[in-house]
């Protein structure tokens, strides 16, 4: 009788880990799918910071009139290095998610196996005082 207590406090104990797990990895991967979004922006964004620094280096250079476009081509410079930082944020971000949701993954298989084998999900009859 103890043990059959001791078993169902464990399996209670299981479902609600296993419910929260069941919670988490679709919040996981739906931030994992935004992250990889952001990311393919700021590739798109540091790519064209880099040919409009290029374009205004090229006009400059064929200017007769003597525009000062270095402040501005500084200021593209320091926005891409700005880009590339933020950039490196959410990959670093996007790897530990994939790990977290690795981890999920591995947790809820790893309590499943745990489950069956201990009998939990197979019909048992109500057991009598």
């Amino acid at each position: 009788m103890a043990a059959a207590a001791v078993v169902e406090a464990s399996s209670g104990k299981d479902a609600i880990a296993e419910g929260l797990l069941d919670l988490l990895k679709p919040a996981i991967q739906q931030l994992d799918l935004h992250v990889h979004s952001v990311r393919e922006s700021q590739v798109e964004l540091r790519e064209h910071i880099d040919s409009l620094a290029t374009e205004l280096c090229r006009i400059n250079e064929h200017q007769k009139v003597a525009l000062d476009l270095d402040p501005y081509v500084k200021k593209l410079l320091n926005a891409r290095r700005r880009v590339v930082l933020v950039n490196n944020i959410l990959q670093n971000a996007q790897e530990r998610l994939r790990r977290l949701n690795h981890n999920v993954a591995k947790e809820t298989a790893r309590r499943k196996t745990m489950l069956e084998a201990s009998g939990v999900f197979t019909s048992r009859s109500p057991s009598k005082p």
